[in-house]
C-alpha cells in the first residue's frame, strides 16, 4: 500500500489507533494500575488540544521534513465541517493532521521517525 496515494482522513484513521496504542502503553509503562487512572493519563495526550499543541511545536521548532508537513496538511485541510465538543474547529484540524502524520510514517515502516515524533510530544506535557 502506497500512504502517499491515500487521503487525509484515512491517514488520520490509521494514525489515531496507532497514537492511542502508544500512548496506552506509556501510561502502562508509568506503573499505573487502575483502568480509569490509565484512561485519564491517556485523553491527557489524545484530546485535539494537545495534539493540536504538538504538532505545532514540530513545525515551529522545524522538526519535521517537508514530506511530513506536506501530509500534515493534508490532514488538516480534510473536508471536516464540524469538530467535537469543547474543542474548536482550528484545534480539531491541527488534530486531525497530526493524526495523519503518525499514519502516514505508520504505514510507510518509519517506526523510528513515528515514536521520535511521539516521544517529543509526550515530552510536552
Amino acid at each position: 500500500m502506497d500512504a502517499v496515494l491515500l487521503n487525509g482522513l484515512t491517514l488520520a484513521y490509521i494514525g489515531d489507533a496507532v497514537y492511542e496504542i502508544y500512548i496506552r502503553q506509556y501510561a502502562l509503562n508509568l506503573n499505573l494500575t487502575k483502568v480509569n487512572d490509565l484512561h485519564k493519563k491517556a485523553i491527557q495526550y489524545t484530546n485535539a488540544s494537545f495534539q493540536a499543541k504538538a504538532i505545532h511545536y514540530l513545525i515551529d521548532n522545524h522538526f519535521l521534513e517537508e514530506d511530513e508537513i506536506k501530509i500534515y496538511k493534508r490532514g488538516r485541510n480534510s473536508h471536516v465541517h464540524t469538530a467535537r465538543k469543547n474543542v474548536d474547529l482550528s484545534e480539531y484540524l491541527d488534530a486531525t493532521g497530526f493524526e495523519a502524520l503518525i499514519g502516514y510514517l505508520y504505514l510507510n515502516d518509519q517506526k523510528n521517525r513515528l515514536e521520535k515524533i511521539i516521544e517529543i510530544s509526550i515530552d510536552l506535557d
